[in-house]
């Protein structure tokens, strides 16, 4: 207890050096935990997308391609699949429900993607919740869209609201279906994942808006008048599908039913699952993922070095307070002791106070990142191993401070008291 109160009182009377020491160890705490709380939860948004999905369906290509523009959003799809595949794999035994999506357009830098209805009904996020509508319904007109949550927020769109789709996935528009507007009908709630930030058409809608479209440009006089679509929305099938979303009766069937698709004689596809290529997907980015820990331990060092320069630098200033110690019947490795003692004071203190702040953090970004990121990140406690790296952290800080301890340990009580000129 006399260690304890010395101590303090001596931390007292340098506080404004020793808050900013704890201040510099606090936000690289921070920054270590908030590195791996926010690399776990990625991880978890992404496994979040695809929550009920047992295979993913697309022309032959890379697994982490597919992955990315069927789910994510991110690239294009190297070919499409026929329209007869799409109904044979739907009407296989195994297969429960079948989500078929239609890529290639885009509003304003948002992606749209023309399905059926069994995406409304059958699409699972996050611990298999259902997509729900924040306002409207699904479309009952042919050129009705329903937009997610990030589009209507951003975008600033309201129900009824007349909007005008662009061809290709570019964020500026080049070229645009100005013949065939839509009309906003419905807005879903926010999912925190990709599904808010893109805009859904039918799948006879899709089709209807590229009809003289099949060179990649639109032939003059070659597109349908809207009322003629309407009157004819029962023919108009699409010729392909970009990807398929599967789900199985049971989930013993998904490998043999890959092994199949993988096989189809009919043209080349691709069939994977989303959880095994998504950690391919985590073998790619471990490099980044591993730089981010490297940058956060460094920082956390140069916190400690910190802490070891205010150590060393008072430690000359303290030389006649140690002398006065000794001199009151201290002992050598109890002042040695002091030092070590503070140092881990002063250690702790920046540990609490990084992961508190940590936490803090998580608390008032995690709105912000839903909204203008969709990323859901939600509120996480450090995990037992990350604890234990902060316990190797305390310990850390305790030998650094064995430095000046060492060096306070040889000094003499004459030392001390000798004034120099």
């Amino acid at each position: 207890m006399n260690l304890l109160g010395l101590a303090w009182r001596s931390l007292l009377n340098r506080r404004f050096a020793v808050i900013l020491t704890i201040c510099t160890i606090a936000l690289s705490i921070a920054l270590l935990v908030l590195v791996e709380q926010l690399r776990s939860e990625v991880r978890q948004g992404f496994h979040r997308s695809v929550s009920g999905v047992d295979l993913i369906v697309g022309a032959r290509t890379a697994p982490v391609q597919l992955l990315l523009y069927s789910v994510f959003g991110i690239g294009d799809a190297t070919n499409d699949i026929s329209w007869q595949t799409y109904a044979e794999l739907s009407e296989l035994p195994e297969v429960e429900w079948a989500i078929p999506m239609a890529l290639g357009d885009s509003h304003r830098g948002f992606r749209v993607m023309g399905t059926s209805d069994a995406f409304f009904e059958q699409y699972r996020f996050g611990n298999r919740e259902s997509l729900r509508m924040a306002e409207g319904r699904v479309f009952e007109d042919l050129f009705d869209v329903v937009v997610g949550a990030q589009v209507a927020r951003r975008l600033g769109y309201d129900l009824g609201e007349q909007i005008v789709l662009a061809h290709g996935t570019g964020n500026v528009a080049l070229q645009s279906h100005d013949d065939h507007p839509f009309t906003v009908i419905g807005i879903l709630a926010p999912t925190g994942t990709p599904v808010d930030q893109q805009l859904y058409v039918s799948l006879a809608a899709h089709r209807a808006i590229h009809i003289g479209w099949e060179s990649g440009v639109q032939r003059p006089g070659a597109s349908i008048d809207p009322d003629i679509a309407r009157a004819r929305v029962d023919e108009l099938r699409p010729n392909s599908v970009t990807a398929i979303l599967l789900g199985l009766t049971t989930r013993a069937a998904v490998f043999g039913l890959q092994r199949r698709i993988n096989e189809y004689r009919q043209e080349p596809l691709s069939g994977i699952m989303p959880g095994i290529t998504l950690q391919q997907l985590w073998r790619i980015t471990g490099l980044a993922e591993q730089v981010l820990r490297v940058v956060a331990g460094l920082v956390v060092l140069a916190g400690l070095l910190g802490m070891l320069t205010v150590l060393l630098t008072t430690l000359n200033e303290r030389r006649r307070e140690m002398a006065i110690l000794r001199a009151n019947g201290a002992r050598p490795w109890q002042i040695a002791s002091l030092l070590v003692f503070e140092a881990g004071l002063i250690a702790a203190a920046g540990i609490v106070l990084g992961v508190a702040l940590a936490i803090i953090v998580q608390v008032l970004a995690a709105p912000w990142l839903l909204t203008n990121l969709g990323l859901h990140v939600g509120l996480s406690w450090p995990e037992p191993w990350q604890i234990g790296v902060l316990g190797v952290i305390f310990l850390a800080g305790l030998l650094v401070a064995l430095v000046p301890a060492f060096l306070a340990y040889r000094r003499t009580l004459a030392d001390g008291m000798q004034v120099k000129t």
